[in-house]
């Protein structure tokens, strides 16, 4: 699966979160929740204490699974860290407890992205390796390029990519990663940046 183009996947969060029946203050208390989490495993690491954070939405195969696919969507680069980095599985998992509604597609996601890796490769995907979590990823990342039978592999992965996002781009990395710097005073004003007249002609409403 080809990386997602970051700035892209900005454009989605409000749209993604509107169509999981998130309100803003449910995105924000998610991202309290799961930036404290990282904190609390970070100063854990720093006293050299283990301390894993323990899901409450999720089981032991169902975390893990979410772990690694996160990545898949966000990994790691030069600019920033990743998804897992970011604390979005805890994010996700807040959600799940908050919003029960997300836990039916959520779960019939993983469950069926499983059985289509048994299928494919006679193993779950936390088992696969990252040619085989590719393979499957690709035929369910492009919904236009999808086959009719991959339907509802497409349909998890969108929400699952969307929830990522959400979680990704309101978290202290994400955050970093576009450049925010909140409300500060300008001296002289130069007008809206190119780049950004740029993507909101390219992004407008049709």
């Amino acid at each position: 699966m080809s990386e997602m183009n970051r700035r892209e996947m900005l454009a989605s969060i409000a749209a993604g979160a509107a169509a999981l029946s998130i309100p803003r203050e449910g995105i924000e208390a998610a991202a309290a929740h799961a930036h404290d989490a990282v904190e609390a495993e970070a100063i854990a690491e720093q006293q050299g204490r283990q301390q894993a954070y323990v899901p409450k939405q999720f089981v032991d195969d169902e975390y893990r699974f979410v772990t690694i696919l996160v990545d898949y969507v966000i990994p790691r680069d030069a600019r920033s860290g990743s998804a897992t980095q970011a604390g979005v599985p805890q994010f996700m998992d807040f959600i799940l407890g908050e919003y029960p509604s997300n836990r039916t597609w959520m779960k019939d996601g993983i469950a069926w992205v499983n059985a289509e890796c048994r299928r494919r490769f006679d193993k779950g995907f936390i088992s696969c390796t990252d040619a085989e979590r590719r393979e499957l990823l690709d035929a369910i990342a492009y919904p236009r390029k999808a086959r009719a039978e991959d339907r509802p592999g497409v349909e998890f992965f969108n929400r699952f990519r969307n929830l990522t996002s959400s979680g990704f781009w309101t978290s202290r990395i994400g955050i970093a990663d576009i450049g925010f710097m909140g409300n500060r005073p300008v001296m002289d004003w130069q007008g809206t940046p190119p780049n950004v007249l740029t993507w909101l002609e390219r992004n407008k409403p049709s």
